[in-house]
C-alpha cells in the first residue's frame, strides 16, 4: 500500500517528502502536476531544461495538427488565432498553465538518478551551473518524453558537424546542398522551409514514396516540389556515408552508389524514449514493444509507487501517443494515489 498522502507544506527546502516527484516539464508531466495541485497533493517537477522544451525545439513557424481544444490541459481554454495553434501560442499556453496553477518546476535542474530509500524515492539532481541538489518523494512520475534520443542512422561520418538530427529554421542553409533524410510529416516540413530558404534540398528516402501519414494539406505541395525538381528525391535509398564536402547514397534494390555534393544532413528519422530512469528502478519493459510494464488505467509501473506519463508509454512506436491522448495520463495517475 502506499503511505498516507497527508500534505506537508510545499517548498524548495522541505526536508518532508513530497507525494509526487516528477522528472519532465512537458505538457503531460504538467498535466500531472496540475491533477495533483487539484488533488492537494505535495508535487515537484523537474526539467532537465525550459517548460515544454520539446515544444520550444520545434520548428519556428510549426503549427500543430490537432486542433488547441485537444491540446488544452486542466480545462484552461486554449485560445488561438487560426484554425491551428502555433508553436509560440503553445509555448504561451503551457507557460500560462504553469503559473496558473503554482507548479513546483525547478527547470533546468535534470534527474541524474532516481533510487528506493526508507519507504521513500530519492531523486539525485543536477543543476545547470552543477549544483547536486536531492529530494525525496513516496511516489515517482517518469515523464521524460523521447527528445533527447534520436534513432541513429549508424553511417560512417554520423559523428560530423554537419549532421543534425532536428530542425529549426532554414536561414542557416540559405545556399547550401541538404540532405533531408526521411519522408514522414517531419522530413517534409523541412524540406520545403529549406526550398523557401533557397537551401538545394534533397530527400532520401528508405520507401518508394513518402508515408501514407503526410498531413494532406502539405502532401500536394512537396509532390509539386518533387515533379517539377526543384526539390531532389532519392526514394527507396539510403544513406550509407557522410563525407566533409559530399555524402554516398545507396539505391536499395540495385545496390547502386553515388556520391553527391552536400553540405548538411538533416536526419529526421524520429526519436526513441529513453528509459534509463525507469530500468534505474527495476521497471521492466517488454522486449518487443519497448514499452514499460505498467497498467493503463493508473499508469503505475511493475514497481509501486512508480509511474509513466507521456510518450515513453508507446515504447517504440512513438507516433502512438501525443499530447492529446497523453494528457489524461495525469487524471489516472492521481485517481490512483487518492484512490
Amino acid at each position: 500500500m502506499h503511505e498516507s498522502l497527508d500534505v506537508p507544506a510545499t517548498g524548495p527546502t522541505r526536508d518532508e517528502p513530497f507525494d509526487l516527484a516528477v522528472a519532465g516539464a512537458g505538457p503531460c508531466g504538467l498535466a500531472v502536476g496540475i491533477a495533483a495541485h487539484r488533488a492537494g497533493l505535495s508535487c515537484v517537477l523537474f526539467e532537465k531544461r525550459c517548460v515544454v522544451s520539446s515544444i520550444s525545439g520545434y520548428p519556428t513557424w510549426m503549427t500543430f495538427f490537432s486542433t488547441a481544444e485537444r491540446l488544452e490541459i486542466g480545462g484552461v481554454p486554449f485560445i488561438v488565432a487560426g484554425d491551428k495553434p502555433t508553436r509560440r501560442e503553445a509555448l504561451r499556453y503551457y507557460q500560462r498553465l504553469a503559473r496558473e496553477f503554482e507548479l513546483d518546476v525547478r527547470q533546468y535542474e535534470v534527474v541524474e538518478s532516481v533510487s528506493r530509500g526508507d519507504g521513500t524515492f530519492v531523486l539525485d539532481t543536477r543543476t545547470m551551473v552543477g549544483a547536486p541538489n536531492r529530494c525525496t518523494a513516496r511516489n515517482v512520475v517518469i515523464a521524460t518524453g523521447y527528445f533527447d534520443s534520436p534513432n541513429m542512422l549508424g553511417i560512417p561520418g554520423e559523428e560530423l558537424p554537419k549532421v543534425a538530427h532536428g530542425y529549426r529554421e532554414g536561414h542557416a542553409y540559405y545556399d547550401q546542398d541538404v540532405i533531408v533524410v526521411g519522408g514522414g510529416n517531419s522530413a517534409v516540413d523541412a524540406a520545403l522551409e529549406l526550398y523557401h530558404w533557397r537551401a538545394r534540398v534533397t530527400i532520401v528516402h528508405f520507401a518508394d514514396a513518402l508515408d501514407p501519414n503526410v498531413k494532406p494539406w502539405v502532401r500536394p505541395d512537396i509532390e509539386a516540389r518533387l515533379s517539377e525538381g526543384s526539390i531532389a528525391g532519392r526514394f527507396g535509398s539510403r544513406l550509407i556515408e557522410v563525407r566533409a564536402a559530399s555524402a554516398l547514397v545507396q539505391h536499395v534494390e540495385s545496390g547502386g552508389v553515388d556520391e553527391i555534393p552536400n553540405d548538411w544532413v538533416l536526419a529526421m528519422t524520429g526519436y526513441m524514449p529513453d528509459g534509463t530512469l525507469l530500468r534505474q528502478l527495476g521497471v521492466e519493459f517488454d522486449s518487443i514493444t519497448g514499452i514499460p510494464h505498467h497498467d493503463p488505467g493508473t499508469m503505475e509501473t511493475n514497481v509501486e509507487g512508480v509511474f509513466i506519463a507521456g510518450v515513453l508509454s508507446a515504447g517504440f512506436n512513438a507516433n502512438k501517443v501525443f499530447i492529446e491522448n497523453g494528457r489524461g495520463h495525469g487524471d489516472l495517475i492521481v485517481r490512483r494515489l487518492a484512490g
